[in-house]
């Protein structure tokens, strides 16, 4: 790790001083065995190996402080500044060398790089294989954590290199070593993170657990929590170790450490220790011998030595009378445990969560089916955990649970009246909450009861005949029911019908079901439209306080703010609104008091006069004119619509047929419907 700081050399010895720690170092010149000079990545470095085998390395100095350094060591502790090379050739196959605490690969004469032994956390064997692994260094952005060599056999099979490596580098490493023999030993349980199986060996410091490949040493220090939570198949438990900092095997750190028990399994330990000890170190909590359930006996163990309480369930209850309930995190299936202080996943990735550490929880509708719902956790650094695949059953027992926490539901608007959710959940099939769904099935059902002849179409409306003329145009006007009727009116008159027409098909009474739905968005369309038809002359609704106030003092506010827009102006208003005195807005309430009453009496003569019925029998008629100026047709020779009249051309668009046919008669109707607006204003 890099740490700045200024060195100072004298006949005492060595000082430095770390700048960010303030720290001080001291090295007496005494204890001073060897020291080299040698290129690093930041310039040169110095290298200062004591007689006890510490090294201490300081880089930073520039090329030509080499000579002045080399006299100083010289002549203050008469000792050779050696000047060394390191090898860049990019080998990887070399020679190991220990020298104190300092192992170096060398290539030839030359290092290639060296590994302070102070660093290695772990060393473990394979075959033909030594691993090293190293402490983890939070301040550092990138840090090394583990680093494998290959030791070929050696032709002496009394001495393994293997082995022999292992030792050197055990000697001298920072490894917690085993002080006497464990406690207690339970072999071969199950464990599911780490996955295997390991011999748990219970030393007084620290848990050693023992693998095929893989060997973790887990002081007690490092211990958080401790939970104990049963399965939903109520046969088997989980034994959850939380850990910081956590276990590492190569990249993979492991945060937790998750052992799983059968409910079945008894055995019979003996602590080696002596009873009077047990009970003097333990205060009662242990006995020398014990026999029960294996889950019970190693968490009675680990609590009595990290000196921690179990977390068990607590008055939570699923729909299948379980503590907790099945759901799926990220890829995996798993357990998800409310407690009493937070919420526990189990096991793949496990996760943990205070309840201190939430924002608000939030209940969504599950991506693929209604039959489940996902709960979401978001926490105030803003890391959200979503649990899937929850079963519809358990949604109000997780909500009733949540909200006697009292944690922040983000979507308590939606879903206040539990029992009604549930209800419409069990009442529902799987696309029940999509509501486009809901009213594309509404729409077919509709669709289907049209085309079934049975019932009456919903489009069709006698009092409103008129309004579907306009598919008099249609490619399809021939199945209408104005078309079919004008064909029978035509066979009994003894009319010829049209060149190439079937009158078999043109007779069907029934309308196709793309068609009744056309008409009623037709029909739907033309009563928006007469909706927003509104009478001129009917009096406006009083203004309320606060848009008098707005009206008075909006340029006030723009003044005040250059260049807002009108948005962020309309919530600056709303704001100063609310500032305002009970007093301030007398004014304004007393206006607005004023204009109510002024709006009632206009709205009182309005009425007396009739005005909007009026109108709105005015405006039936005038319709009605232009659509029986539209039907009426052109007089030729025949003038009664027999054989003799004039041919007529081929169907033409509504647009082409109303500019030549319509044009004239609507103008002058146009004109006669102003002239009875106008005499009716004069009236009013």
């Amino acid at each position: 790790m890099e740490n700045e700081g200024r060195l100072k050399l004298s006949s005492q010895g060595v000082l430095f001083k770390s700048a960010r720690t303030g720290r001080v170092e001291n090295v007496p010149g005494a204890d001073l065995a060897a020291g080299s000079w040698r290129r690093v990545a930041r310039g040169h470095g110095l290298l200062l190996r004591t007689r006890s085998g510490v090294v201490h390395k300081f880089d930073g100095f520039r090329e030509g402080e080499f000579e002045k350094l080399a006299n100083f060591f010289k002549n203050t502790y008469g000792m050779e500044l050696v000047e060394r090379e390191n090898c860049v050739k990019g080998w990887n196959w070399g020679t190991v060398n220990f020298t104190g605490q300092l192992m170096t690969f060398s290539i030839g004469d030359q290092s290639a790089f060296e590994v302070p032994l102070g660093n290695v956390s772990q060393c473990t064997t394979g075959k033909n294989e030594v691993m090293l692994e190293f402490h983890q260094n939070d301040d550092a952005a990138v840090s090394l954590l583990e680093v494998r060599f290959f030791v070929p056999p050696g032709q002496d099979s009394s001495n393994d290199p293997v082995e022999a490596m292992s030792r050197a580098v055990l000697s001298q490493a920072d490894v917690i070593q085993a002080t006497g023999d464990a406690l207690c030993v339970f072999p071969e349980l199950q464990c599911l993170t780490p996955r295997g199986r390991y011999d748990i060996r219970l030393y007084p410091s620290f848990l050693h657990l023992h693998g095929k490949t893989f060997d973790y040493k887990i002081p007690y220090t490092t211990v958080l929590r401790l939970f104990l939570l049963p399965h939903k198949d109520h046969r088997q438990m989980f034994f959850v170790v939380s850990l910081d900092p956590p276990i590492k095997q190569g990249q993979t750190r492991y945060h937790f450490l998750i052992l799983l028990f059968a409910k079945d399994e008894v055995d019979t330990i003996s602590l080696s220790m002596p009873e009077d000890e047990v009970k003097e170190r333990f205060e009662g909590r242990l006995s020398q011998e014990m026999s029960g359930p294996i889950y019970e006996l190693v968490s009675r163990v680990m609590k009595a030595l990290v000196n921690r309480k179990i977390t068990v369930p607590g008055s939570f209850t699923g729909h299948s009378s379980a503590s907790c309930i099945t759901c799926s995190y990220r890829a995996g299936s798993g357990l998800l445990y409310p407690l009493e202080r937070g919420f526990v996943y189990v096991h793949k990735p496990p996760v943990h969560v205070r309840f201190d550490e939430i924002a608000f929880v939030n209940f969504a509708r599950g991506t693929t089916t209604t039959r489940s719902f996902d709960f979401e956790i978001e926490t105030k650094q803003g890391n959200v955990f979503t649990f899937s695949s929850i079963e519809r059953e358990e949604y109000g027992h997780l909500f009733d649970f949540v909200n006697n926490k009292k944690l922040n539901i983000k979507n308590r608007g939606l879903k206040e009246t539990v029992p009604q959710y549930e209800e419409e959940l069990e009442d529902s099939d799987d696309d029940s909450h999509d509501v486009y769904l809901q009213r594309m099935k509404e729409e077919g059902r509709t669709r289907a009861e049209a085309g079934s002849g049975s019932e009456t179409d919903e489009s069709f409306n006698p009092g409103d005949e008129e309004e579907d003329v306009a598919e008099e145009y249609d490619s399809s006007a021939r199945s209408s029911g104005s078309d079919s009727s004008g064909e029978e009116e035509k066979k009994e008159k003894g009319g010829a019908s049209d060149k190439g027409s079937k009158p078999n098909k043109a007779k069907k009474t029934k309308k196709p079901a793309g068609e009744s739905s056309g008409s009623a968005v037709k029909k739907r369309k033309m009563d928006k439209s007469r909706k927003k038809d509104k009478d001129p002359l009917k009096p406006k609704r009083p203004q309320t306080p606060y848009f008098l106030w707005l009206n008075a003092s909006r340029e006030e506010l723009k003044r005040d703010n250059p260049g807002i827009a009108p948005t962020d102006l309309l919530r600056r208003a709303g704001e100063a609104w609310k500032a305002l005195s009970s007093s301030a807005k007398i004014e304004w309430e007393q206006k607005a008091e004023e204009g109510k009453k002024e709006y009632a009496l206009a709205l009182e003569a309005y009425n007396k006069t009739g005005g909007g019925q009026a109108r709105e029998g005015e405006g039936k008629k005038v319709e009605k004119k232009k659509v029986e100026a539209k039907l009426t047709p052109k007089k030729g020779a025949g003038g009664d619509g027999s054989s003799s009249r004039t041919p007529q051309k081929a169907p033409q668009s509504k647009e082409f047929v109303s500019s030549e046919n319509s044009s004239s008669e609507e103008e002058e109707e146009d004109e006669d419907e102003d002239e009875e607006v106008e005499e009716k204003v004069r009236m009013v």
